[in-house]
């Protein structure tokens, strides 16, 4: 066994002597703290940076084949969500032609200023510039872009008077956006709404939207109402007491929009005559 790595040493042995000579180098060049090593060091860092500036464009093969691969699962699983997105919406188009249901009606917006303001202790209103010349009607919802103020109450020919909705007298048919939890908005003081007739075994928690339902005969539904910023539930009772924060800032209300759309007027009369 000895005599095998002797020859074989022999046999190598001007690649042994150039690996010995190469590792002595590196050792005294590393221990060695001259001038004349120290540049030749410098210099040899140098070459180094250049030439991995210069062959840094090339890529890492096996990289770009682990990014690939990912890439190709991302395209397959978004092509199959908008696959699955797509038949959802034609089956819905086509439970809408089954049905015979018919899109909401359109409806477009007159922008007005806000030139008054009335406070009477639970009775709060404010005056708007525009009337009837501009086609404003008595019972149209105005809002704002961040949600519902109220409605048309009064008309002249230039001017209107905007019920808000801080005032005693307006109520509000109201749905949760998460759970489609309904109930009546109303304001009763202070500086939150009242979200009333909500038994307590259903769903609404902090947090949650409040827009206007279909169940309202005042506003078309999905305007946004406020959210709701407390749920409290009382021994011995059957609802929740539930604070709703109003989207829209009342005491910075300046420009408004109003909804040319009234309230219809035959279902109305129906559901007050099945009241009284």
């Amino acid at each position: 066994m000895l005599k095998r790595i002797y020859d074989t040493a022999l046999l190598f042995k001007e690649y042994l002597l150039l690996a010995l000579y190469l590792l002595l180098s590196i050792v005294l060049l590393a221990v060695n703290t001259t001038d004349q090593v120290r540049a030749i060091r410098g210099n040899v860092l140098g070459i180094a940076g250049m030439l991995q500036d210069a062959f840094g464009f090339v890529p890492d093969y096996f990289a770009l084949r682990q990014e690939n691969r990912v890439l190709r699962e991302q395209n397959l699983t978004l092509s199959d969500e908008v696959n699955r997105l797509r038949e959802a919406a034609l089956e819905n188009v086509r439970l809408r032609q089954l049905v015979g249901m018919r899109d909401r009606p359109a409806f477009g917006y007159i922008s007005a200023q806000v030139v008054g303001t009335q406070v009477q202790a639970l009775r709060n209103s404010v005056t708007i510039n525009v009337g009837t010349d501009q086609g404003i009607k008595t019972g149209m919802p105005v809002v704002t872009d961040h949600g519902l103020v109220g409605r048309v109450v009064s008309t002249s020919s230039r001017y209107a008077i905007v019920q808000l909705l801080l005032h005693k007298d307006l109520r509000v048919s109201g749905r949760v956006q998460r759970s489609r939890v309904n109930g009546i908005v109303r304001w009763s003081g202070g500086d939150a709404l009242h979200f009333s007739h909500i038994p307590k075994t259903l769903d609404v928690k902090t947090g949650d939207v409040v827009v206007t339902s279909e169940f309202s005969s005042l506003f078309p539904a999905g305007i946004r109402i406020g959210i709701v910023t407390a749920t409290r539930q009382h021994a011995g009772e059957l609802f929740q007491e539930i604070a709703v924060a109003p989207s829209v800032d009342f005491s910075r209300l300046e420009e408004v929009f109003v909804a040319t759309v009234v309230p219809d007027s035959n279902r109305i009369a129906l559901e007050r005559r099945v009241k009284e």
